[in-house]
């Protein structure tokens, strides 16, 4: 998925297809990877809202099969922030229809739960290089 615009954002869009190794059933999108997709809009924002965020909670509501092989809209927003805790929800469409929602916490959590890793120290590095304009 393509990052938000802006740090601080409080909304987030983009479209996402699922191909045939995302098939639950014939032609449509096993719910796993929409659950993951909308999980994955919301954590995106979450971060890009305060950085950084993991997920607390998620619920995913399905309402119609999602198709695969055809652009479908992700879209997310910040309802609530409050201390560590921000509250997302969002939802995937084809066109107005609407494919499935979701509701999630998500916890800002300090920087140094990503540090414990060698994946997680270069990517603060990389992080840190970013904000000081040193690219």
């Amino acid at each position: 998925m393509a990052l938000p615009a802006v740090e601080g954002a409080d909304t987030y869009a983009t479209d996402v297809t699922f191909g045939s190794h995302h098939q639950g059933g014939p032609g449509i999108a096993h719910g796993g990877i929409v659950g993951a997709a909308l999980d994955e809009a919301c954590g995106l924002l979450a971060t890009w809202h305060r950085f950084p965020a993991v997920t607390a909670r998620i619920a995913i509501r399905y309402r119609r099969p999602a198709p695969i092989n055809r652009p479908l809209r992700v879209t997310a927003k910040v309802d609530a922030d409050r201390g560590r805790r921000i509250e997302i929800s969002a939802e995937l469409r084809d066109g107005e229809e609407l494919l499935a929602e979701a509701d999630g916490a998500f916890l800002h959590v300090p920087l140094e739960h990503f540090l414990a890793t060698a994946e997680g120290r270069a990517a603060g590095e990389a992080w840190a290089k970013r904000l000081s304009g040193r690219d």
